[in-house]
């Protein structure tokens, strides 16, 4: 005795492909990718740094704080001014006191603005403060 299955318009429906598993797999790698991916605080204003013969490259992240001609702080492309550089290197090495502070002063910014930027983060508990170069 043979028996004949009759196909009706529900059991075409259940025979689609989920794709739920797929959609959870993308999200995971793009987590994956942006958990592991490095971040770089760039101070959000152009700088011309002064050219030297002995820089070094540093190999981790870093506070970058620029000081333009003018006189003004900024970090992550908003004025800080000078006041703002101690709470804000304070609050930064909270996570990570290792935390290196880079200064990336302007050729033609005025000297003592770059001293009181570099005072105020070493007195912020930054272990190490670097001056920016360009190679």
């Amino acid at each position: 005795m043979r028996r004949f299955r009759h196909f009706s318009q529900s059991d075409t429906a259940s025979s689609e492909i989920n794709m739920s598993p797929l959609i959870d797999i993308v999200f995971i790698l793009l987590i994956f990718f942006v958990v592991t991916t490095v971040f770089i605080d760039d101070p959000g204003v152009e700088i011309n740094r002064p050219q030297v013969r002995s820089a070094e490259e540093i190999q981790k992240n870093s506070i970058f704080i620029a000081v333009t001609k003018n006189g003004d702080v900024f970090y992550g492309g908003r004025s800080i001014g000078v006041e703002g550089v101690r709470g804000l290197v304070a609050s930064l090495l909270g996570s990570d006191p290792e935390l290196p502070v880079v200064i990336q002063g302007d050729e033609e910014a005025n000297y003592g603005v770059i001293m009181k930027v570099t005072d105020a983060a070493q007195l912020a508990g930054a272990q190490s403060v670097y001056s920016a170069t360009a190679k």
